[in-house]
């Protein structure tokens, strides 16, 4: 089966007709209802938070986070960010109770430091893996929005992101785009092996150096039930000196400045067993 994120972008996809057709379907109703209360499950949250829903669509998830009952936590009140203005219309339409915002998560999350109690994005995070010009890439396009909901979260928040990867690789590069971005990282399988598996990338945002952690970001998801911990995030290698310098013009050196590049969103070239080779003197 064809992947919509493969021909279209989001915005353009989920057009009038899409859009209508998504939020009537009960069959989509159902398992968005079920994935986003598996989300707030993991979220744990112990009072009525501010939460951010990256991806929102038509507020079918921000129903849910408002009818939360006080027993579980709630109800919370939340803001959604989404790029299809038709999916938006369609949330106005509703008379949904949460805030909307026209945005591309791509380009970042657009809102002040620490705002947010949590954040969850259903079925979404995917979308960011398709490069839609050719001055972007989805190295750059993941860095922006993960860097952006780091720092739009307040320290000790969780966000959860169910999303479906194309492939392995794809699974590889977001995890890692959240980890480079300082997020303690875990991801999460339900009904693994079969067809309706579901997949939850697991974020914390570490305590301080005084919270007993000593600063381990991933110290805080370590704790959880039912979580890999993934920490990809790259070490420095050991010199003679002892310091973990990489020596200038080295492939690792090269590695690592094409890996900052494409956090910018530039395009750069391949790494291959080529990358950093020195040429031999011409004669």
């Amino acid at each position: 089966m064809s992947r919509p994120e493969d021909t279209l972008a989001a915005d353009i996809h989920y057009n009038d007709s899409e859009a209508r057709k998504y939020t009537t379907s009960s069959r989509i109703q159902n398992i968005q209802a079920s994935m986003t209360r598996r989300a707030l499950e993991i979220l744990d949250l112990k009072s009525p938070s501010l939460i951010l829903d990256v991806g929102c669509g038509s507020g079918l998830s921000g129903e849910i986070l408002t009818a939360e009952r006080p027993e579980d936590g709630g109800p919370h009140t939340w803001i959604g960010m989404d790029v299809s203005p038709s999916m938006l219309d369609v949330a106005l339409q509703r008379d949904v109770q949460g805030d909307l915002l026209l945005a591309d998560m791509g380009q970042g999350v657009p809102f002040r430091p620490g705002a947010f109690d949590a954040a969850i994005s259903i079925s979404a995070v995917q979308w960011l893996c398709n490069a839609e010009a050719s001055d972007t890439s989805p190295a750059g396009r993941l860095a922006r929005f993960f860097d952006g909901l780091y720092a739009s979260l307040r320290r000790g928040a969780r966000a959860v992101c169910q999303f479906y990867p194309k492939n392995d690789q794809q699974k590889t590069m977001i995890t890692r785009a959240a980890v480079r971005a300082g997020f303690g990282a875990g991801l999460l399988e339900d009904d693994p092996n079969t067809k309706n598996v579901k997949l939850y990338l697991v974020l914390t945002v570490g305590g301080s150096a005084g919270d007993g952690r000593g600063g381990d970001i991933t110290g805080v998801v370590d704790g959880m039930d039912n979580v890999d911990v993934l920490d990809s995030r790259p070490k420095a290698a050991d010199d003679k000196s002892g310091k973990g310098a990489i020596k200038k013009g080295s492939k690792a050196w090269i590695v690592h400045k094409k890996e900052q590049m494409e956090r910018k969103g530039k395009v750069v070239k391949t790494t291959s067993k080529y990358t950093g080779r020195k040429r031999r003197v011409a004669f």
